[in-house]
């Protein structure tokens, strides 16, 4: 008699997979519903004052994968209630005048002073690797180790201005986390260098005495847009020719109209190397903030600064539409070789393309 046979237990998973199948739908919600888990214990560790966890933020609001969009987003807006506490100061400057060195002895000694201190550093982007050095960590080694300072160095990417591509976001984030003093070091490229005061509260410019900046200053451009000239490495030598460079700035300064905030420009002197003059560039912009606050400028700029922050987003979000859309991609590649070929202009190009992604 033959012996009946029990189907195995593989051979009934497989026969009967639809009765222990994980519901797809279900999966995805859980997926989901994890993704927001994890949002939500970054960002409480981020308000608690996590560097790691901040470091980790910033990270993930760089990111160019569209997955960790929506996991920005939530980010910010947990972020957005516990920010807007600290004083924002744009540092920018030359390759060369020492911006690095100046933000770690003045980084160093706001630390001292009770404050917490973030920098956010920017280093310029090849435009033909697309890398960037960020060695700003190994530059600023004695704040980079006190516990109240967190120092970022990001890649401008393709930014103008001087600043990386979520600058702004990073921003708020640093604020969130507790931090009431922001350093934003621009890659010091020059005139484009504008981007930064249109997010910052107060514009700091770093200057070389005996660089012929000094005739630099009666032309209109980013001394223009500054709150205050400090010219860096005055000592030794160099004590002089930076007295008298102060001199030519005070003059030059004196050819602008008077700002809107109702602040008259200062300059001053420091050796960011020797420690000197740094506790009076700090009193100079506690002045500075007190006046503005007093006349209502400061929070009016914060509310335009905003505004101004709306647009961009708005210009990103229709910029990062149009590259992605799959019917642009075919006829941007056309048009492209149109070009080469000299089968048409690149204005005409343009719009044939702007008239393709409306119509679609």
């Amino acid at each position: 008699m033959a012996k009946k046979t029990t189907p195995s237990a593989l051979h009934k998973s497989s026969s009967e997979s639809s009765s222990v199948s994980v519901n797809s739908d279900a999966a995805e919600k859980f997926k989901a519903r994890r993704k927001n888990i994890l949002s939500e214990d970054l960002l409480k560790k981020l308000l608690e004052g996590n560097k790691a966890a901040l470091g980790r933020a910033i990270t993930l609001i760089e990111s160019n994968q569209p997955k960790h969009k929506k996991k920005a987003e939530i980010l910010i807006e947990g972020a957005l209630p516990h920010a807007q506490k600290s004083v924002r100061i744009g540092i920018t400057g030359v390759p060369g005048v020492g911006k690095s060195t100046f933000i770690e002895s003045f980084g160093s000694y706001l630390v001292k002073q009770g404050k917490r201190v973030a920098v956010l550093a920017v280093d310029p982007s090849s435009t033909v690797s697309r890398g960037s050095i960020l060695g700003d960590k190994t530059r600023m080694e004695n704040l980079v180790k006190e516990k109240n300072a967190f120092v970022r160095p990001s890649p401008s990417g393709e930014s103008l201005g001087g600043v990386a591509r979520k600058s702004r976001e990073s921003i708020l984030l640093c604020e969130a986390a507790g931090f009431d003093v922001i350093l934003i070091e621009t890659v010091g490229v020059g005139q484009s260098e504008t981007t930064v005061h249109s997010m910052t509260d107060f514009f700091l410019l770093l200057k070389l005495a005996g660089a012929g900046d000094e005739l630099q200053g009666i032309k209109r451009g980013i001394i223009e847009m500054a709150d205050a000239i400090v010219i860096n490495k005055a000592d030794g030598d160099n004590l002089r020719a930076a007295r008298e460079a102060k001199m030519e700035f005070k003059r030059a300064l004196n050819l602008y109209p008077a700002k809107e905030s109702g602040w008259k420009p200062r300059v001053n002197l420091c050796s960011a190397l020797e420690n000197t003059g740094i506790p009076e560039v700090w009193e100079m912009i506690l002045k500075y903030i007190k006046q503005t606050k007093e006349n209502g400028y400061f929070e009016n700029k914060r509310r335009e600064q905003n505004k101004f922050w709306m647009f961009q987003t708005i210009d990103e979000h229709i910029k990062n539409r149009f590259y992605r859309d799959p019917n642009i991609k075919e006829a941007l590649k056309i048009q492209l070789k149109a070009i080469e070929e000299n089968k048409t202009t690149a204005f005409a190009a343009a719009h044939e393309l702007i008239r393709k992604f409306e119509a679609s």
